[in-house]
Order: structure tokens, then sequence, then C-alpha cells
């Protein structure tokens, strides 16, 4: 049972005409399943539920399992505090918030059936229009098996290539310097996807060069970028020092109104990852030649793992995410350069040593029964859905092909 197809029979309701109890026997009376959240945090905001004669509103966490909420850590984050019901498919451990509480529980009732649970996943009016685009979605839920490794390893190759190509095309901007190549590409990845453009944006406003001649000095580093931001208002030091700094350097901020603040934990907000980019060019003289020295993942790992307490620290995920997107496709591109296809296909290895990202496209893959065990199987699942399924290029697709040779044959 995967863990989405969990969320799609609660959101619509599947459960409906099951009597739902809490695992300490209490009846469950669903008044909303609240809203789905697409962000960091709990599932479901803003849900009602009626456990006996007490009315609850607050939010709703999904797991297969139980003992899930502590293999994601949620025991340890406050923003779980707030979960009025742990709805599981099985019950097999008691969890805690962060507070010590305990949280209610509830082994969601709904029908079982394997053909009808399939025919949820394949019914074009009710599976949502990222699934829509993948139009062998019943041939994969039949046989997962059509999508191949070796299919994944050319995806991830392709994936990396594409990486490649957008690396060749900042080394034309930064006339062949691979270290402010890199310290662009880093800074979008910073943004992680939410605010990625305008953390471009604020490295191509900011040059490395002005940033090096103060490397030494956070303070000083602090205050370009986050006034570089536009994020600097509210520190009457850091913006007197950035006044100073915007003079001597003739620099322009971006606008500010490009930053996204909805919808984000607080250790997200912009203001706190700018600080943490500053951090870690302070902490990190020749970084890029750093990267490419460090053939251990760990040690890699370690380069980012910010050693100060003027801001938060980076977690792994977070890590793990710059990994993907900005070291290894460096290390992958440099070796290329330099025609040493070993070191290419080293760097390419290090993608199944990475925990495997969780996105919404990802979870349509597991969904449909695929095996995501590392980012090396992100990494390809994303290229195929990005490159393949969205455009309907499903000619060009092993899977597709094979489909198609599969209909064929049945016409004879």
């Amino acid at each position: 049972m995967p863990e989405i197809l969990l969320h799609y029979i609660w959101e619509h309701c599947l459960w409906a005409g099951w009597p739902q109890k809490t695992t300490d026997g209490q009846s469950i009376e669903i008044l909303s399943v609240g809203e789905h959240n697409r962000d960091s945090g709990p599932d479901y905001s803003h849900a009602r539920i009626r456990i006996g004669q007490q009315e609850w509103v607050g939010n709703i966490e999904i797991h297969v399992n139980s003992s899930d909420w502590y293999k994601h850590k949620h025991h340890l984050d406050s923003a779980y505090d707030s979960v009025i019901l742990h709805v599981v498919s099985q019950a097999d451990k008691q969890v805690f918030n962060s507070c010590g509480q305990s949280i209610m529980q509830c082994e969601l009732q709904y029908p079982h059936e394997q053909d009808y649970l399939t025919r949820i996943l394949t019914d074009a009016q009710q599976i949502d229009s990222a699934q829509e685009r993948i139009r062998c979605a019943k041939q994969l839920l039949h046989d997962p098996h059509i999508l191949s490794d070796g299919w994944r390893k050319a995806l991830l190759y392709k994936r990396l290539e594409c990486k490649h190509s957008s690396i060749q095309r900042l080394l034309e901007i930064t006339k062949g310097s691979w270290e402010h190549a890199f310290y662009i590409s880093l800074a979008r990845n910073f943004g992680f996807h939410t605010n990625s453009q305008p953390f471009e944006q604020l490295a191509l406003s900011t040059p490395l060069s002005c940033l090096q001649k103060h490397r030494n000095n956070l303070f000083q580093l602090t205050a370009i970028l986050l006034g570089q931001a536009s994020l600097i208002a509210a520190d009457e030091h850091l913006a007197k020092e950035y006044a100073f700094l915007r003079t001597k350097f003739s620099l322009t901020p971006i606008n500010g109104n490009q930053w996204k603040h909805a919808r984000m934990r607080p250790q997200n907000s912009p203001e706190i990852r700018v600080r943490q980019f500053a951090a870690l060019l302070w902490q990190s003289e020749f970084l890029f030649s750093r990267i490419q020295s460090t053939d251990d993942l760990d040690s890699l790992a370690e380069l980012f793992t910010l050693k100060t307490d003027q801001c938060a620290p980076l977690g792994r995920s977070s890590i793990d995410i710059l990994l993907i997107n900005t070291i290894i496709p460096y290390r992958y591109a440099y070796a290329l350069q330099h025609n040493n296809k070993v070191k290419a296909d080293e760097a390419a290895d290090m993608m199944k040593n990475i925990a495997p990202e969780n996105n919404t496209i990802i979870r349509q893959w597991r969904m449909l029964g695929q095996q995501v065990r590392s980012a090396a199987d992100t990494q390809a699942l994303l290229h195929l859905y990005q490159h393949y399924c969205q455009p309907h290029s499903c000619v060009n697709c092993e899977v597709g092909y094979q489909v198609f040779i599969d209909k064929q044959l049945r016409l004879f």
C-alpha cells in the first residue's frame, strides 16, 4: 500500500460507510478532511473530527505504519505538535509529539479489494493531472518491471547531461570560471525550488569577487547578501554596513518582492537561507576545488555542515539536495571537460548512496509500484516524467515503445 494511495482515500472520502475508531476504541466522526498541504509540515491542515463527544480542529498526518512517524523524525519536530489524529493503515507503535504528548491514532477502514484500488489509480476522472500525463499508468500497475533498471540508468545520465549543458551556459557567462559558475548554481539551489529564481538573481547581481574581498568577515558577507536580497531592513547594524559596501562596490539590490514566504516553515525562510549561504561562503574558501578533490560522500556533506552558531544549521536532507543538484553535477561536468569518463561515472554512482527525494512527482511513481531506492532512482524518474511523460514523448521512451510493441503483438 503506497502512502500516497492512503492520502487519496482520505482526501476523497473513500472511507465513507466504514466505521472509524481510534486505536483505543473511541468512535471517530470525520467532519472535514482538511486542506492538503503540499509543502513541509503535516499532510492536512484545518481538519475537523469528533472523537466521542469532543470535537477537534487541527492537522492530520498520514502514514502507512505508525512507526513511520519516528522514521520521519516527527517526534522531534514541533511543527507536528498540532496533529490531532495520526491516520495509518497499520498501527504498529504508539506515537508522541515533541512535547511528549500521545497522539491519537486511527487505523483507517476502507475497501481493500485490489481490483477496486487499481480502478482508483487508473480512472482518469479520479487521478490528478500529474498522473494523467503518465499514459502507461495502467501497464505499470500491471507490470512495474516494464520500467527496467537499464532505462533508469540511461535516464540518470540523460539528466546529468542536461545539467552539464546548463553548467556550460553558465561557464560562457562567467568567461570560463568554474568557481564563479559553481557559486551561481549553488545559490540557485539554496533556494530549494521555492526561491531558486530570486536566489539565482541574488548571485548574478552580487559578483563573487566582491564577496571574496570580505570572505573572512561573516558580518560583512551577511550584510552584502541580505542587502542585495532586499531582506535587510529589520537589522539596523547590517543595513548600515550594507549601505557602505553597496557604495564601495556599486551594487544594485534585487527586487525583494520576488521572494516567496507563504506556507513555509521558519527555517526555510528566505532570510535564514541567505544567512546560511553567507556562512557557507565564509567557512569555505576555494569550495569548488575542494568538492573536486573530495571523493568520499560523507566528507562532501561535511563541507556543507555550517560551523557557526550565528545561523540555523543545514539539515541533512537539505545537504542531500545540494549534493544531488549542484555538487555531483559539477563533478560530472568537470570530469567530462577533462575527458575523464571514470571520474564522471564515479560522480553518477554517488547518487546511489544518497537518500531518495520526496516530492509530488516521485510519490506518483511510487503509487504506480515503482521502487525508489536512492537519489539515482529519483533523478531518473524525474527526468522521465519531465522529458517524456509531460510532453507525451512516448515514442522515444523505452516503456512507451514496449507498450506499443505489446499492443501490436495482440493484433496478430
